[in-house]
């Protein structure tokens, strides 16, 4: 288990004040760019480092004997961050170039981003990355196509370490501005009580149904991934709910534990706030992030559709019920009674859609947010609804003042109802969600920050010694002939790549090497990376490794290896999704009409509900091996793309649900003690 496994649950002391500071940098960065984006990245990194070394100071991490050296490493690469800030213009003129000082600094920088995320997450990703660094020093000496013309080792430094394709390259530029301020922003949401809100109005909706509390896990999941895009994260705050409401009305703890993760995974493909490598797919293909989140959305959706139809079938065939209908609570008055939270994400959701940056939407949002936190502070004890109504009404005027003045105004209104606050003695709870919110913020976007840097080094050294092309050629060797061929290749890349790295690297190596021979193969270039996007979220079920099982295993009191295997049969209708969308592009909303892509939902939504039944052999009643075999078979048939298929696959699926239908009922109404059907 990694260091981040481990992570403590609040920051204390020095390393509090970091968090505050580290988040504060990004926000005044984000709001107003006084820097350039190179020394942004650096200084980012800088802040990792420290935080990270100064969390996990040994070896091992976590002992309190080392705390001064980690302190000590820390600050290092605090320090040589701010190198690249006060050299900046020097760098410049001489890129490519290296003097003693920038030797010292390019190369202590490299070892402190391997170190780091050997504590943060484990050896698997530095020693993939090594592996490339390794290439790319000696790959000259090795034989046949795969050697370089060589390179010195000072191209390397420099391209690695003062470059922007290096540990400064473009994942580091997305979470230095669009993902940290996403993580901020669902950390200030969680903080404000929007957990309680989505579970509450989950369990009011879906709460009575039969299996409702697996499915309660199902919609309260997907709901806090549309603010925060983080599988673990989820799991490890709704799962502390939905688990064991789940196992208490009979689902096994390995079952219950492997719908939150599966639940809690789909968070990163579902818009509009999705996972880190939603802004980085952006950054790379040179589209507007709202491309990428109208690509995502079917799929999404047909995923929680996936995830919801299993428990669904999953009760059914284990007799579960749900909670009695007067045990849920009121799923409107949850909303009236925390309504204002849904105001930020609204916000952001409007301007995402009218063409704003993500930078610039997460900006406000996070703005709105804290407003709408200290807002309700300032109001505490005032009991007349004239008042309140006219406070909001004004606020909302002031807010609309970023419209002529920028998004200073919320830094000026914030302030102002702070003073508010203390002026009316009021607000203190408001005010330690606020510092807690920016501690948790930074925490958390460690383990995605460190992966982004340490894997420009695989992104330096493929665009360095063009190995990508050369590793491309062999998988189209292998798939040119066979779209399916090279699509069941990626998806292997991506599950054994994901056992043991994050989905960002995962994407980022994948994307690399596949989506290119995808796209000759006549894949749209958005669809291949999509692929890769989905299955890289995948390997996060996928035992050994199963990151997002692992950690709903300490919540199930059962195995995170079990519940791995069950994640992945309950996210088995999900595969089929990215191939159906690889044979017709309309189930991304790449091309074709209404009728295109209502027709690809269609087919999706059938084969979706054949391959569910067929691996929980459950339906209307239980199914046998032969039924069973014909529904996995139906959808098949369903997603392949071929004139025939569609009307075998549907003439498939009218007679098992003719026959099944037909024996559900017999079995109904055959008396007592009559002998069984097969």
């Amino acid at each position: 288990m990694s260091a981040a496994d481990e992570q403590p649950q609040a920051l204390r002391g020095a390393i509090f004040w970091v968090a505050l500071l580290f988040s504060s940098f990004q926000i005044i960065t984000a709001a107003f760019s006084p820097l350039s984006s190179q020394v942004v990245r650096a200084i980012h990194v800088g802040f990792v480092l420290l935080m990270v070394f100064a969390l996990y100071p040994g070896w091992r991490g976590g002992t309190d004997g080392w705390r001064p050296l980690g302190w000590a490493l820390g600050l290092a690469g605090f320090a040589a961050s701010f190198y690249h800030w006060i050299f900046e213009a020097d760098l410049t003129l001489r890129a490519g170039e290296l003097n003693r000082w920038d030797w010292v600094v390019g190369v202590v920088s490299l070892v402190l981003v391997f170190e780091a995320a050997r504590r943060m997450m484990g050896w698997a990703l530095p020693l993939i990355c090594g592996i490339f660094l390794a290439y790319g020093a000696f790959g000259e000496y090795l034989p046949g196509p795969l050697a370089h013309r060589g390179f010195g080792l000072d191209q390397i430094v420099s391209t690695l370490s003062f470059g922007t394709e290096g540990i400064y390259g473009t994942p580091t530029y997305v979470s230095s501005t669009y993902i940290f301020l996403f993580i901020l922003f669902g950390a200030f949401l969680e903080q404000a009580g929007m957990i309680a809100l989505f579970t509450d109005f989950s369990l009011g909706t879906v709460g009575h149904t039969r299996g409702g509390p697996a499915k309660v896990a199902v919609i309260s999941s997907g709901l806090m991934g549309t603010i925060n895009g983080s599988g673990v994260a989820n799991v490890v705050t709704t799962g502390q709910f939905t688990i064991p409401l789940m196992k208490r009305f009979g689902y096994s703890s390995a079952f219950a534990g492997g719908v939150e993760a599966t639940s809690s995974m789909g968070g990163q493909i579902m818009p509009p706030v999705m996972g880190a490598v939603a802004f980085i797919m952006a950054e790379t293909l040179n589209i507007p992030y709202i491309e990428v989140c109208k690509a995502a959305v079917i799929p999404a959706l047909l995923y929680f559709i996936t995830a919801f139809w299993m428990v669904h079938l999953e009760a059914g065939r284990k007799s579960l019920l749900g909670l009695a209908k007067e045990d849920c609570p009121n799923p409107w008055a949850a909303v009236r009674q925390r309504w204002y939270l849904l105001l930020p994400l609204v916000g952001l959701v409007a301007l995402l859609f009218s063409g704003y940056t993500p930078l610039f939407s997460g900006t406000v949002g996070l703005g709105l947010t804290v407003i709408l936190i200290f807002g309700a502070a300032v109001l505490t004890g005032v009991r007349s609804l004239g008042l309140r109504m006219l406070f909001w009404v004004l606020l909302a005027i002031a807010c609309g003042g970023f419209f002529q003045f920028g998004v200073g105004t919320f830094f000026v209104l914030a302030a102002l109802l702070v003073a508010a606050t203390y002026a009316r003695r009021t607000g203190q709870d408001a005010r330690r969600v606020a510092l807690a919110a920016l501690a948790d913020g930074a925490r958390h976007s460690l383990p995605v920050a460190i992966a982004c840097a340490l894997v420009g080094v695989i992104i330096g050294i493929i665009n360095l010694t063009g190995v990508a092309a050369e590793m491309g050629g062999y998988v189209i060797g292998l798939g040119e002939k066979s779209l399916l061929l090279a699509l069941v290749l990626t998806m292997l890349t991506c599950l054994v790549l994901g056992m043991g790295i994050p989905t960002i690297p995962n994407y980022i190596i994948t994307s690399s090497l596949a989506a290119p021979v995808l796209l000759k193969l006549g894949v749209p270039l958005i669809v291949s990376h999509m692929f890769v996007f989905y299955f890289g979220i995948m390997a996060d079920l996928t035992p050994p490794v199963a990151l997002a099982a692992f950690a709903a295993a300490p919540i199930a009191r059962e195995g995170g290896l079990k519940i791995g295997l069950h994640a992945v049969r309950i996210a088995i209708a999900g595969f089929i999704v990215p191939y159906m969308a690889v044979y017709d592009p309309a189930l991304m909303l790449q091309g074709g009409g209404v009728l295109a892509v209502a027709w690809i939902v269609f087919k999706a939504l059938v084969a979706i509900g054949l391959w569910g039944a067929g691996a929980i052999g459950y339906l209307f009643a239980p199914l046998n091996w032969l039924e069973r075999a014909a529904c996995i078979g139906s959808a098949c048939f369903l997603v392949a793309a071929a004139p025939w298929t569609d009307q075998v696959g549907l003439v498939l699926t009218g007679l098992i649900l003719a026959w099944h239908g037909w024996r559900t009922r017999a079995g109904r109404t055959r008396p007592v003690g009559s002998s069984r059907a097969a």
